[in-house]
């Protein structure tokens, strides 16, 4: 199958060519078969294993066209990046999956779309397989699960996984043109483009954080300080032995240690049973970080972790049913209008208005402008029992 035309074994279409390609100096002659305005582009990782998220193959798609580029044999693809300069659009599906691999082998794409993000604001069923039979008619073969625990590095690729990976990408232009369509009828396209410009900047930051282990919030603030210092030497093991940080120390391992902390290297190792070969190689590493921790001052808890009153929970359970009202009248999910978690945030600041009620919350000015009136009305009659019931206790 290397370098050559294949037509694809339970491919999505009779007509589907697939090329895969390993080689550099055939990268540029196969982009000619997916010329077109608007390419669908996905990319299958093999980073499971791995602290950084990395590609196995890249997929690039039109209608009866699809080329494989192999980046196992490939460092980088130059070429892919000038293709999808300004006048190309590349769509994508859930765009936070594929854009840091694909900027990992140097492809940057200056124009993208993604068809997760407009089905989200369109309130219609975000997975792949499910926006293409509703609205295309088109059913992709194969057993999705078993392809996502593939093993994408091996080679030579299987047909039927190649045909997969093609049939994530030739569908997508067609797709996107039928949500764009959607999008301008239903006056949602300025949503979408918010949206889509947050998960862009989101995407570029780094989302690891400690508070997010699970758990960590009931800690003491004596042990979450032990857990960040346990973290934060975690991160720069994995970081530096490519290691998926879990792999190395699983999070329910990590605050465990944070809340009964060994003493000796053998009583470290001993925590984790599945881990242990990889442990002794870093705990002397990971007894220093629990020592800085508890030589450290105590980690304040967050803002969600606070004591919360009865009234606090009256008044966000309150929210939650307005914003949920109110996303239904729309037809979209309550958790896309405003997820219910940074409600917790915008009470803690004890807004002055609806409008920074939502900005404490977060919110982007298409959702602030569906809630601020109908949220800051509930806070409002909230505050007004809760003066009524003060008085009458009086």
């Amino acid at each position: 199958m290397t370098n050559a035309s294949t037509p694809a074994a339970a491919g999505p279409a009779d007509d589907l060519t697939v090329r895969f390609v390993d080689e550099p100096d055939e990268v540029a002659s196969a982009l000619t078969a997916v010329d077109a305005e608007v390419v669908g582009v996905d990319v299958e990782r093999a980073d499971a294993h791995h602290y950084f998220r990395r590609a196995a193959l890249i997929q690039l798609g039109v209608d009866d066209h699809c080329v494989l580029l192999d980046a196992v044999a490939i460092e980088a693809f130059p070429e892919v990046d000038r293709f999808f300069g300004p006048e190309r659009l590349m769509v994508l599906h859930a765009l936070q999956n594929d854009l840091e691999p694909l900027a990992g082998r140097a492809i940057s794409p200056d124009r993208v779309a993604d068809t997760a993000i407009a089905a989200t604001v369109l309130g219609l069923p975000t997975g792949l397989g499910t926006l293409l039979e509703e609205l295309l008619d088109v059913h992709l073969d194969g057993d999705k699960n078993a392809f996502q625990r593939a093993d994408w590095e091996a080679r030579p690729l299987d047909l039927e996984m190649a045909a997969y990976a093609a049939g994530d990408v030739v569908h997508l232009p067609r797709l996107w043109e039928e949500l764009a369509t959607r999008l301008d009828d239903t006056g949602r396209t300025d949503w979408y483009q918010q949206e889509l410009e947050a998960m862009i900047e989101q995407t570029g930051e780094d989302q690891r954080d400690w508070t997010r282990v699970k758990g960590s919030g009931r800690l003491s603030e004596e042990e979450r300080a032990i857990l960040r210092s346990l973290w934060q030497a975690r991160e720069a093991i994995a970081r530096g032995h490519d290691i998926a940080p879990n792999r190395l120390l699983h999070d329910d391992v990590l605050r465990d240690l944070a809340t009964d902390p060994p003493r000796t290297a053998p009583q470290l190792v001993r925590r984790s049973q599945r881990r242990r070969p990889q442990l002794r190689q870093h705990a002397e590493t990971l007894l220093e970080a629990i020592q800085r921790g508890q030589d450290a001052d105590p980690e304040s808890r967050s803002v969600e972790a606070r004591r919360w009153t009865e009234s606090d929970r009256a008044l966000h359970d309150a929210l939650r049913k307005r914003r949920a009202e109110v996303a239904a009248d729309v037809g979209v999910d309550a958790g896309v209008l405003c997820p219910s978690r940074p409600l917790w945030t915008a009470i803690a600041g004890e807004p002055s208005d609806g409008r920074q009620l939502c900005e404490l919350a977060g919110l982007r000015p298409w959702q602030i402008e569906l809630l601020a009136d109908p949220l800051w009305e509930v806070y409002v009659t909230h505050a007004d029992d809760g003066d009524a019931t003060s008085d009458s206790d009086a």
